[in-house]
C-alpha cells in the first residue's frame, strides 16, 4: 500500500476526469442505495489497476429509518418494522444491509468499509451492545472504519475501537484519531461543507500526518481542487503554494 492515499468522497467531476488524477475514492452511493453488482464490476473494470475503492456501509446498518437520507434508499418498509433499522441492531434487516454492502465491496475489491453514524447514535449501553454483536457476527476481511459524529467520550471510543478492531475516523482539522494503526481521515470543510482549505492548512496537514499510513478523503464543496493540491504537497510539488504556519480551522 502507498503510505498516504488521497481522494474524494464521491467521484467529483465524474469518473472520466477523476481516474487520471487520483488512486482512491470513497463511494457514497453505497450509503444511499447500493448500485447493482454489475455496475460495481463495471466500475472496477474501468478503473486503473492500482485504483482503490473504499465504500460507505449502507444506511440501514447505521441510520434509523427516520433519517432524511432514507428518501434515496428505495426501501419498502412494512408498517411496524421501522424500528428494526439502523444503530447496528441485531435484526435481519440490518444483516441484510450488511450482506448487500459486503457484496458491493467484494465486486469493487474494496479494502475499507466506512460505518458513518448519525449524531443521534449516542454513547448508550444498548448502542455499545449492538456494535459488539454486529461486529462480532460479520466477516473480518475488510478494514472497518467508524465515524461516530455524536458526542462520545474519548475513553469509550478508544476502548471500543480496540475491542472491535475499528479504525477511529475523524476530521483531522477538528480532532485526533484515537485508535488504528492506519489512519482514515474525512475532511468535511466545516458546517455546510463550504470551507476551502488554504495552502497553509494543507501544509499543516501534510506535516502533521504525512508520515503515517493514512487515507485522506476530502468531503467539502471544493474537494476536487483541495485534494489535488494536497496530493501535490505530499509529492513535494509546492509550485506557487504559500507554505506558511497557518493552523487548522477549528
Amino acid at each position: 500500500m502507498k503510505k498516504v492515499k488521497v481522494g474524494c468522497c464521491g467521484f467529483a467531476k465524474g469518473m472520466k476526469h477523476y481516474f487520471p488524477q487520483f488512486r482512491l475514492v470513497e463511494v457514497q452511493k453505497t450509503f444511499y442505495k447500493p448500485p447493482q453488482v454489475a455496475t460495481a464490476l463495471r466500475w472496477r473494470q474501468e478503473a486503473p489497476a492500482d485504483f482503490e475503492f473504499a465504500i460507505k456501509a449502507w444506511q440501514p446498518i447505521t441510520h434509523p429509518c427516520s433519517s432524511p437520507t432514507y428518501r434515496k434508499a428505495g426501501l419498502n418498509i412494512p408498517p411496524g418494522k421501522g424500528g428494526d433499522y439502523g444503530f447496528f441492531k441485531p435484526t435481519e434487516e440490518v444483516m441484510e444491509a450488511w450482506r448487500k454492502t459486503r457484496e458491493i465491496a467484494e465486486a469493487l475489491r474494496a479494502r475499507v468499509i466506512v460505518f458513518q453514524c448519525p449524531p443521534s447514535f449516542r454513547e448508550e449501553a444498548q448502542n455499545l451492545e449492538n456494535m459488539r454483536r454486529f461486529f462480532g457476527a460479520i466477516e473480518r476481511r475488510f478494514l472497518f472504519v467508524w465515524e461516530h459524529r455524536g458526542e462520545w467520550s474519548e475513553g469509550v471510543v478508544k476502548a471500543l475501537c480496540e475491542e472491535l478492531e475499528l479504525v477511529h475516523c475523524v476530521d483531522p482539522m477538528e480532532g485526533e484519531p484515537l485508535y488504528g494503526e492506519r489512519r482514515y481521515f474525512r475532511l468535511h470543510g466545516g458546517p455546510g461543507y463550504g470551507h476551502k482549505y488554504s495552502d497553509g492548512e494543507l501544509k499543516w496537514l501534510c506535516d502533521r500526518w504525512g508520515g503515517e499510513e493514512a487515507y485522506f478523503l476530502f468531503n467539502n464543496l471544493s474537494m476536487y481542487e483541495d485534494a489535488l493540491r494536497f496530493e501535490r504537497l505530499l509529492e513535494g510539488e509546492t509550485g506557487d503554494l504559500y507554505l506558511g504556519n497557518e493552523q487548522p480551522h477549528r
